[in-house]
């Protein structure tokens, strides 16, 4: 049973995202949207942590609206995927479950 987790705080002033990646399981994803988009910045606090999902067959994404209403669509870490909403419901549609981190 696969899980897309939406991360809505930004890891810089919320531990929402740490605790969200604590629990994920492979074959699970990330969404990153609203003021969550900023996790997927290389400087981001989580930054190391979003890297070393792909080894654990978990796949980031970062929601494109978002990203370019934050002016940060050209400076996501390699490896964070953008998604924009037809993606973002294609993930929600391939996965058992929604958890909404807020």
């Amino acid at each position: 049973m696969s899980t897309l987790h939406t991360v809505n705080k930004s890891p810089f002033e919320h531990r929402t995202l740490r605790a969200c990646l604590d629990v994920c399981q492979p074959g699970d994803a990330v969404l990153l949207i609203e003021d969550g988009v900023y996790g997927a910045l290389p400087a981001s606090p989580e930054a190391d942590a979003l890297n070393a999902l792909h080894e654990r067959q978990i796949e980031v994404y970062a929601l494109e609206a978002d990203l370019q209403a934050r002016g940060l669509l050209e400076r996501i870490a390699n490896g964070v995927s953008i998604a924009d909403y037809e993606k973002f419901v294609a993930l929600t549609v391939a996965h058992n479950t929604t958890q909404s981190w807020y």
